[in-house]
């Protein structure tokens, strides 16, 4: 296990290196730039604004500067809010973008993972059927529609949830069931597939001859390989939320990582998506660690495969 840890860890210095720079330069070489969209200013104070932010300097200069500053630990100031670095923007947001998606990933295991047991018990019934009815429409009806509806039927039509905010228990329940639906549908058709090939295995078998409950072979014998597809799925799934929950977090005006990657993308905040990419791809790389800790745990045989 130590060993995959750490050809894991070593091997993901290069890959956000490379991250790093084709952001840096396809960020810097798009049209535009931070200074453009503000209203009409000399070009005096446009060359001094350049020359504070070392703009005015060769690219290449521009580039050794940051990965200099990214090495100490510094991502530099936002161009767009001269009050704060990028480390205080990241800081104060990205705790509610986590909060956010780990809601969201209680809400689609919650969900998908029931229906996907309760589908798998009685295949190609009305059971079954129903439960994976259900689960496609998080994977027919996207985040960006499926947010308005909710907001619409549980926010104005009911009133029974606020429709905005993020300082009470209740404002994050709309978010966290808009922003889990989706990954629930996904997670009830895997563990369904999952569950229907751990069922029909020899040791199920024995298990159910020997009289047991079958609430007890399904949650003690089988869903312990069941979910393994589930598990497998959890790493892109949870980086997904996390990395795509700004449509969610612009619907519901929720202060997070993803509302803040969104603005500095149309203000050409270039130290801003510098810090949030960087952010997003070294949570992916560890989730997918995690990922691959957790099935080497579950299926032990997987450690000489791996290592």
């Amino acid at each position: 296990m130590l060993k995959v840890i750490l050809r894991r860890l070593i091997e993901a210095v290069p890959v956000l290196f490379v991250i790093v720079t084709m952001t840096f330069f396809m960020i810097r070489l798009a049209p535009g730039g931070p200074f453009d969209s503000e209203k009409a200013v000399s070009p005096l104070i446009k060359e001094r604004l350049e020359a504070y932010y070392h703009m005015d300097k060769p690219l290449v200069a521009q580039y050794a500067d940051y990965l200099s500053r990214l090495a100490h630990g510094d991502l530099g100031p936002s161009f767009k809010n001269a009050s704060y670095s990028v480390n205080e923007l990241i800081g104060f947001s990205f705790k509610v973008s986590l909060e956010l998606g780990a809601y969201g990933l209680c809400v689609a295991l919650a969900i998908g993972l029931t229906a996907g047991i309760v589908a798998s018990l009685r295949p190609n019934t009305v059971q079954d059927y129903l439960a994976m009815s259900f689960s496609m429409i998080g994977i027919c009806v996207p985040n960006f529609v499926l947010g308005p509806i909710i907001v619409l039927v549980f926010g104005l039509w009911l009133g029974w949830f606020p429709v905005s905010g993020w300082d009470h228990p209740i404002d994050k329940v709309l978010p966290s069931l808009t922003l889990g639906m989706m990954y629930a549908a996904y997670i009830a058709r895997l563990s369904r597939a999952g569950m229907l090939e751990v069922l029909s295995n020899d040791f199920v078998r024995t298990a159910r001859a020997k009289g047991l409950s079958e609430t007890r072979v399904v949650l003690r014998h089988a869903l312990r390989g069941g979910i393994a597809p589930v598990v497998s799925f959890l790493g892109p799934a949870t980086a997904g939320m996390l990395t795509g929950s700004f449509v969610v977090e612009t619907i519901f005006q929720i202060p997070g990582l993803g509302r803040h990657f969104v603005e500095a993308a149309f203000n050409r905040d270039y130290t801003m998506i510098m810090g949030t990419v960087l952010v997003y791809a070294t949570l992916i790389l560890f989730l997918n660690l995690f990922v691959d800790m957790f099935l080497i745990w579950l299926d032990p045989r997987l450690r000489d495969a791996r290592g």
